[in-house]
This record gives structure tokens, sequence and C-alpha cells, in this order.
């Protein structure tokens, strides 16, 4: 398959084994998509086939959410099958009916036959389980779907595909809108209830091991296949890229020996059959072809301009309600200087507003934030058009947003993430999500404050640039407060977690996140 110009992948032959799972990793830009759409039928290769059993149903976590922002959430969810939804229109159109004949009888008693072979009487309630398990709340179950919020409405559709129980489940990054919890429970769902072939694209390495029977990995125009974990399939790679590297050598160094033996004695008369020989075998020598990895890393490096006191933060009974809700109340905490703090918690519990009324951009109910001596923030926010909003080139942006940083200074950072000569000219407004956010993070390697607030710093981050941002966060010497669902991105780099829920309010947990996971998470 192409993409304009672009060779994606050739030559791939793969088979796919029914109630089996499968992750798809790769750079951004190599294609993870344009596979899907292939296997639905939307996209045709430039050469190959892709067979498909007869009357397999393939289903699609698609992002349109748009269509449905009237419908009532559960009934968003029973149009998965949309056989059964039909039926179940039909049913209470007849039955709303005054009008009753053997016809209108008959017609019934059909629709209660399609209704039991599609498990009608129990979609409610498997509708409702699929709900609750990605983390919306009962309340919302029967409220249009314009009641939640970007991230939620996501949920409702992804209720949607598994309710639909298709017999092959393409999945596109899954978790990037879930929480901590409903990732857990989305992971053990798939694997222990879910009775189809699943085939996903992911960042989240906890998930892909967690979850995934092969790895299919998308790199120099070529999708191989690897069993086990991340990390086997990573150590099976650089072996292979090794043994690669080894075999092209050989044969260089082969050609480069007959050529010298060529040059040598092709002008003498005892040795030119020999040489003419050796000629020959040089053309038809093939040396392989390797071709650059798309896996390419970003260098982050984050520096204080000076540390802040040894008491970076003090939260003092801190408390916020939103609309009658309340998000947290009493929150009391300090927070030393070097400090890796995650604040985690299932969405809605306020993670996101704490960071804000942090930065001073929300004002508390109650409560107050006292930040130490010398204390400079920078921060990042989830929703990227909060400063990306305006058309403006990159190059320019930057050197607007942080004072007193040269042309030069912003364009050596702008390569060190992998912002190319081209790249710098482009408008922000057109970035996508992994370039935008290696732009934000840009400007917090400029601005050198010592308080860094991340709020879901990975979403659009692929797991080489994921792993760069962890290396250089645990470098880092100043304090970092980050919110994130990504366990192997925490695990990497936090030594506190404060778990924020509704019904135990803060809760303090001082080690590793894998500590607090197995404490909390595992049950």
């Amino acid at each position: 398959m192409s993409f304009g110009e672009k060779l994606l992948f050739y030559g791939v032959d793969l088979y796919l084994a029914d109630q089996k799972h499968y992750a798809i990793v790769g750079a951004n830009g190599t294609g993870k998509s344009t596979l899907f759409k292939l296997m639905n039928g939307e996209e045709e290769p430039i050469s190959g086939s892709i067979a498909v059993p007869k009357d397999t149903t393939i289903g699609w976590l698609k992002q349109d959410q748009f269509r449905y922002e009237n419908t009532l959430i559960t009934d968003i969810v029973l149009q998965g099958k949309a056989t059964l939804w039909k039926a179940l229109e039909e049913k209470d159109k007849l039955l709303a009916s005054e009008e009753w004949n053997d016809k209108i009888a008959n017609k019934l008693n059909t629709l209660e036959e399609t209704i039991a072979h599609w498990d009608g009487y129990s979609a409610y309630a498997f509708a409702e389980k699929l709900l609750t398990g990605l983390g919306i709340p009962s309340e919302y179950h029967h409220k249009p779907l314009n009641a939640l919020s970007g991230g939620y409405k996501l949920r409702v559709l992804l209720a949607q595909t598994l309710f639909q129980e298709p017999d092959v489940l393409l999945l596109d990054e899954p978790t990037n809108h879930l929480d901590i919890i409903s990732i857990a429970w989305l992971e053990k769902y798939l694997k222990n209830e879910f009775k189809g072939l699943v085939l996903f694209i992911s960042h989240d390495v906890r998930f892909i091991d967690g979850l995934a029977d092969q790895i299919w990995d998308i790199d120099y125009g070529e999708i191989n296949a690897y069993s086990g974990n991340y990390e086997k399939f990573l150590n099976e790679k650089k072996t292979l890229e090794e043994q690669k590297l080894h075999a092209k050598k050989h044969v260089e160094q082969r050609i480069e020996e007959m050529q010298r033996f060529v040059d040598k004695f092709k002008s003498k008369a005892s040795k030119a059959k020999q040489a003419q020989s050796r000629m020959k075998m040089i053309d038809k020598m093939e040396i392989p072809d390797i071709k650059n990895s798309s896996r390419i890393a970003p260098h982050f490096h984050f520096k204080p301009h000076r540390p802040s006191g040894k008491q970076a933060l003090h939260v003092k009974e801190l408390s916020k309600q939103f609309q009658e809700k309340s998000l947290f109340r009493r929150l009391d905490f300090k927070v030393a200087r070097g400090e890796k703090i995650a604040i985690v918690g299932e969405n809605g519990v306020g993670k996101s507003t704490l960071i804000k009324i942090l930065l001073d951009q929300i004002e508390p109910d109650s409560g107050a934030c006292e930040w130490g001596h010398e204390a400079q923030r920078s921060y990042f926010s989830q929703d990227h058009h909060d400063l990306l909003n305006e058309s403006e080139r990159v190059l320019d942006w930057l050197t607007h947003q942080v004072r007193n940083v040269s042309e030069q200074q912003a364009r050596k950072v702008l390569g060190q993430l992998l912002f190319r000569k081209d790249d710098v000219e482009k408008d922000i407004l057109a970035l996508s999500g992994g370039e935008a956010a290696r732009l934000l993070l840009g400007k917090i390697m400029l601005e050198s404050a010592n308080i860094l607030l991340l709020d879901e710093p990975t979403n659009h981050l692929d797991i080489e640039t994921k792993d760069a941002l962890a290396e250089a966060l645990r470098q880092f010497t100043g304090t970092v407060i980050l919110v994130s669902h990504d366990r192997d991105f925490m695990n990497k780099i936090v030594n506190r977690v404060l778990w924020l829920s509704h019904a135990k309010g803060l809760q303090d947990f001082r080690g590793p996140f894998s500590d607090f996971e197995k404490t909390y998470l595992q049950n």
C-alpha cells in the first residue's frame, strides 16, 4: 500500500487466527490506520488481497459522535446491532398503535423472534454493563449524548462497537480517552469475555502486554509479526536488525575484495579470465536493502534556570464544586522539591481542575495553594488548542511564546524535537496531534522552569517519544506534577501518587506507581 508517493508497506503476508489479540505498533504516519481501512474495505491495496471468510462481521470504532448528539446514550449502544435496533423500534410502534389485527399480531410475533435471536431481552442489561465498565455513570445512561464531554462521548461509541459483538474488532487507540480504571476493565473484558478476533493500534505498552498474543510491527516498509510482550519484541527486532546489518556488511566486504582483485589483474593476460569471472559475480551479487527505520526518538532536556525552595507547594483545605457536583473537598498536601507526583483517579473527580487551580486559572471555592520560594511553573495542557489556536508559523509561535529566546535557540530545540527545516515553516493549525504535543514540550524546555505541571502529555505520542520524554522527566532535577492514564509512563517516573476518588477523597501514596497499582488497582 502507498500513500501518494510514499510506500507504506509491501509484500505483507500475514494470517489472523480467530479469538486472538493482535497489537499494531509503529511510528506515526507508517500506515497503521490505513491497514484498518484496507481490512474494512474502505481502501484498495495497490497489489495483493485481503481474504475474509463469508459472513464475517467487522466492527470498527469510528469517532463520529456528532451524528448522535441528541440520541439517548443507551439507544446509541443498542444501535450497534442494527437488525435488533430496527426490530425494537418496530415493536414499540406496534405496541403504541391502537389498531390491532391478525397481520399486526403476526408481524409482532416475527419481531419477537428476531429480538430473541439477537439476545434482545438481555440487550439493555448488556448495554448498561458496557457503559458502566467504561466509566459512564448510570445516571447518564438515559440522557442524550450531548450531556457528556468529548472524551466520554467516545466511550459511548466504544460501548456501541463492543455491543455489536463482531467477529473481528478493530480498535484504534482505544485507551486514549479512558482513565486507568476503565483501561483495566477494557483489557479484562477483551481478554476474558469478548469472543472474536481483536486487532488494535496502541501506544500503551502496559495495555499491549496485558492483551496482545502477537505484535505486528510496521517499519522499514514491512509488517512483521512477533510473539511475546513488548520488551521481548524490541529485543527480537534489535537482533534481526543486527543480523541484516551483518549480512549487508559481509556482502559489501566480499564485493570490495573482488573489486580489488579485478582492478589489480584485469590488465594481466594470465589473470584476465579470473578478473572477468569476478566482475560477473559482482554484477550478480545483491546488497541487502536496509531502509532507515521510521522509529526516531526526539531529544528532550528539561533544565531549571534555578531550583525552587525545599517546599515547592502547600495545598491547604482546597475544595471545588462544579454545577452543584462536588469534585473534591478539603484537599491538604505538601510537595517537596524534586518529587515526581502523579494525580490519578476516575474521570470526573477533578484532576485537570486541580491542575488549573494550581496554575491560578480557576478559583477554588475554598482553601488555598501556596507556592514555595522561587517556584517557576510550566504547563502542558491536554487540550492543545488552548495555546495553538491562531494561524502562525511553528518557528514564530515558539519565539513569541518564550521571552528572550532567539530564533537560533528555537531552531535548535525544534530540531531536537524532530521538526526538520520545512516543518518549522508549517502553520500550527495544520500540525498533527503528535507534532502539536512535541511543540508544546519544546516551549516547556525553553522556559527552564523548576516545576512542570503536565496534563495527559502522552495522548498523541508514539512509544519512542513517550520513552524519551519519560527518561528526560526522570532526570529532571525539579518537581513534576502530572495527570496521566499511561501506567507504563508513570511507572518510569513517579515516586508518589495522589489518588482522588469521590468515595474516599484524597489518598496519598508514597512510592513507585507499580507499588500503588498493586495496592489500589489490582483487585
